[in-house]
């Protein structure tokens, strides 16, 4: 992780966002806020953030929108906050391209561990190597996070990135759904995972529901086919 990484933090409650910013200072980050997408675009426009910590309901243009819409060029780390508890709300926060999800009320130290692990998911390790890995028509990077298909770059959220440098690193292996949440920082939230493999399967397989690459084992959990 960056030496001091620079948050974003964007509610359009005063009152949340200063606190989060003196908490969030008080334990070594650099924090910026904003009270709606509009200012959150303005500052994007000229800082490169390690990570936003992003209201959902805010008025006009709200976070699940915001995050939509700055997915399509921009792979910036997201973590989502709303007083919407669901399930059907979380994995739409995370459909929407966030890497992480909390409710409101939350405790300030889950808030930190959270953001910390979503950091160190979207950190590059220099020291670890691991070589490109191959199948169909796709090519993964695991050190860059990045994935083309023939030549053409295909966007993923770095909580995808992440899960899909765990399958690619165990090729051929299944990984249960247990272990990858675990590893991925997302212990207390396993079905995550299913989340994060169907929009993987979206990106990688001419068929989703009959993936060939990205595939369930039954009661086992998950393993990625590749051609080395």
């Amino acid at each position: 992780m960056p030496e001091q990484p620079h948050i974003l933090v964007v509610d359009d409650d005063t009152r949340l966002r200063q606190l989060l910013r003196k908490y969030l200072t008080e334990n070594g980050y650099l924090v910026s806020t904003a009270g709606d997408a509009g200012q959150a675009r303005q500052q994007l426009e000229s800082i490169d953030f390690d990570l936003i910590v992003l209201d959902v309901m805010m008025p006009g243009e709200t976070g699940i929108d915001l995050t939509r819409s700055l997915r399509a060029t921009n792979r910036v780390p997201i973590l989502l906050l709303t007083a919407m508890g669901e399930t059907a709300d979380r994995i739409d926060g995370l459909e929407s391209g966030a890497d992480d999800y909390m409710a409101k009320p939350f405790e300030p130290r889950e808030l930190l561990l959270r953001i910390n692990s979503v950091l160190r998911r979207s950190a590059r390790d220099p020291s670890s190597q691991p070589s490109p890995c191959r199948f169909g028509r796709f090519t993964f990077d695991p050190v860059r996070g990045e994935l083309v298909e023939d030549g053409r770059p295909v966007h993923l959220t770095s909580a995808e990135a992440a899960l899909l440098a765990l399958l690619a690193g165990a090729a051929g292996e299944t990984l249960s759904r247990e272990e990858l949440a675990a590893r991925t920082g997302n212990a207390a939230n396993p079905r995550s995972i299913d989340v994060q493999v169907t929009r993987l399967r979206k990106k990688v397989e001419e068929d989703p529901r009959l993936p060939r690459y990205l595939q369930t084992v039954r009661g086992r959990g998950y393993v990625l086919w590749t051609d080395g």
